[in-house]
């Protein structure tokens, strides 16, 4: 595979529509430990082309329903070149989904076919995508209410369309797109606040 980012081609698996894991379950306590275990997986896979690990998205944050499907975010000195990280990734079992329209940003599935237990995401370190990832995270983490709301909206668009992907993610894509705006809002004033500040992991 070559590195430059021109290369790339659409992943079919972008635009299909079904998938059965389009549903919301009660959160699982044993959602962290298993995202933990990926982590250690993928970080002795990598070695020190693994920058930072995080466990991310619904699943991260305690007692908010979810899909179940484990998002984890690797964060990665580089994007390019890709050859450090996507053949030791696929060789865990996970499929490169590639899009062009997003070179700064690559997304792994695990198993190859649907439904997926694991959604890995590599960003460059110090990326906005690392901290959108982040921030939302946190910021459900220490605000119930949105967490709670957020939860209603998911809830809301899978009754309307279930195991239909693209559907979903349209139903509740302005609703996502204000969250996040909020949580890179809030990380931005507690950081000006307390003049630096790491995300939790």
């Amino acid at each position: 595979m070559g590195s430059d980012a021109g290369d790339l081609e659409r992943h079919p698996s972008l635009d299909e529509r079904f998938d059965p894991a389009i549903r919301i379950v009660e959160h699982d306590v044993g959602w962290a430990a298993r995202a933990r275990e990926e982590m250690n997986r993928i970080a002795g896979a990598l070695g020190p082309v693994a920058v930072r690990l995080e466990h991310v998205g619904s699943t991260a944050v305690s007692g908010l329903a979810a899909k179940p499907i484990l998002d984890l975010l690797l964060s990665v000195e580089a994007i390019e070149p890709r050859e450090r990280y996507v053949a030791p990734i696929e060789r865990l079992g996970y499929l490169f989904v590639p899009d062009p329209g997003s070179a700064d940003f690559h997304f792994f599935a695990k198993p190859a076919a649907r439904p997926r237990s694991h959604h890995l995401h590599v960003c460059e370190a110090g990326s906005e995508h690392e901290l959108r990832h982040l921030a939302l995270r946190d910021y459900l983490r220490g605000h119930d209410d949105e967490a709670k709301r957020y939860e209603a909206i998911k809830r809301e668009a899978a009754g309307r369309f279930p195991q239909d992907r693209l559907a979903y993610i349209e139903a509740k894509e302005e609703y996502v797109r204000r969250l996040e705006a909020r949580a890179k809002k809030n990380f931005e004033r507690g950081a000006s606040s307390c003049g630096s500040r790491r995300l939790s992991g």
